[in-house]
């Protein structure tokens, strides 16, 4: 029997055990903690770091797990921290934490809100803001070694903790696979990680079997014209105008092409031309956001779009040395995060019975994107789960009437997530994930 069908199968002949002692010890543990934990959080909050700059974060990450007797190693893939605990034979399994912030401009209001401001690798100044809690994200990193290292008579294997740069702008966990995060450490059996959410009460656990996020593609197209006066516009070919026809033909790629069971967006984000009111332009831009769940379904709406340009240019009268340019960025490519179906499954029967029923939820699939997809796609024998830690206080919930769409949204600069429910519950469940891969799931 192959060593990830032992550990899953004795995992599942758990699932009929309890241990009322085990959940006493990790909670009153997690307790213990929280205070350091929100400290930590606080900090930073008040300190956060542009994708790939997280210097300061990281070193806050590795000297929490050297103390903790882990073997650290700091600067992969840039920034990325990998800490490593042999405790015996077993499955190898990582837990992922994002260090990175956005630029946002924090508007909560909290005493101790982030005032930093710094530029990005695309050379823009701007404030800077945990407005995706990843500020919560290591601290239960933290939380969640402190809480392993204490229980580690209770389970046998390697644990890697990964502290990852740039999850934001898509490049940070690539970056650390091709600095040989599966080469240079112990390659793992099983990834798993947790976001919080702004869809979700605080306290409460989210799961998506299968798809869970988004491909995302981003799209440039120019859209070129002559330019003239705007009072003769028969002496000109108004790019405006062909740009708008574009946007409005765009739509019917998911109104009339895409089979209505099946999810994707093309969003035109921002559409740029002209200098003055009587001007006709040369040129409009025009920024695309693609989103899709499958690999067909992505190249039937990149491909769909090259037409739509093409052939809206040419009902334009456009000449071919006059045709739109498209451009996909593929170094911005994330692809859709898949969960495993059987670690998903059982990961989630445990926090059924770990939680109770009430605070676990199957969640659909968003259409936002996460590049913790890259481990799986690295090596197809790795199996990965994601989940969600509700972080929307229960006040502002109920006050909303369970209606995320009249709250902040994660990237608001408003956001400001139940920091202590947030961490107290992902350190919980991360560890009662991680026992369960290991084989010896946390029992209530």
């Amino acid at each position: 029997m192959k060593r990830r069908t032992l550990a899953l199968w004795v995992m599942a002949s758990f699932l009929s055990t309890t241990s009322p002692a085990l959940a006493q010890d990790l909670g009153a543990g997690i307790r213990q903690d929280m205070p350091e934990l929100m400290n930590l959080y606080r900090d930073l909050h008040q300190h956060p770091e542009l994708s790939m700059q997280e210097t300061r974060s990281a070193g806050l990450l590795a000297e929490e797990a050297r103390r903790l007797g882990f073997e650290v190693t700091s600067g992969v893939g840039g920034t990325g921290v990998v800490a490593v605990l042999r405790n015996g034979d077993g499955p190898v399994v990582m837990l992922r934490a994002d260090m990175d912030a956005l630029p946002v401009e924090e508007q909560t209001g909290l005493p101790f809100a982030s005032r930093a401001r710094g530029t990005s690798l695309a050379g823009i100044e701007s404030g800077i803001m945990h407005a995706c809690g990843h500020d919560t994200h290591m601290a239960a990193w933290v939380g969640t070694a402190r809480r392993m290292v204490a229980m580690r008579e209770r389970w046998s294997g390697t644990l890697v903790m990964v502290g990852q740069p740039g999850e934001e702008i898509g490049q940070g966990a690539l970056a650390m696979i091709n600095d040989g995060l599966f080469t240079r450490f112990p390659k793992p059996d099983y990834a798993i990680a947790f976001h919080d959410s702004a869809g979700l009460p605080a306290g409460t656990i989210g799961y998506s079997v299968g798809p869970a996020l988004a491909n995302v593609d981003s799209v440039d197209v120019t859209v070129h014209g002559v330019g003239g006066h705007g009072a003769y516009p028969h002496t000109t070919r108004d790019p405006i105008v062909l740009g708008s026809r574009i946007v409005t033909t765009l739509q019917t790629l998911i109104s009339r092409e895409l089979n209505p069971l099946d999810s994707a967006v093309v969003t035109v984000g921002s559409f740029q031309s002209g200098t003055k009111h009587n001007i006709i332009s040369d040129e409009a831009k025009l920024l695309i956001t693609v989103r899709s769940y499958t690999p067909e379904i992505r190249t039937q709406l990149l491909d769909g779009i090259r037409r739509v340009v093409r052939g809206e240019a040419i009902a334009a009268g456009m000449p071919d040395d006059r045709m739109p340019e498209i451009a996909i960025r593929e170094t911005d490519f994330t692809p859709a995060t898949i969960n495993s179906d059987r670690l998903t499954e059982s990961t989630a029967a445990l926090f059924r019975q770990h939680f109770g029923e009430e605070r676990v939820r199957q969640v659909p699939p968003v259409m936002a994107g996460e590049d913790f997809s890259r481990y799986r796609l690295a090596d197809p024998s790795i199996e990965s789960l994601i989940f969600w830690v509700g972080g929307v206080p229960q006040d502002r919930w109920q006050e909303a009437g369970g209606d995320p769409q009249r709250l902040p949204s994660l990237h608001s600069p408003f956001w400001a997530p139940e920091a202590d429910a947030v961490i107290s519950t992902a350190t919980e469940a991360m560890v009662v994930a991680a026992l369960g891969a290991f084989g010896q799931p946390a029992q209530p």
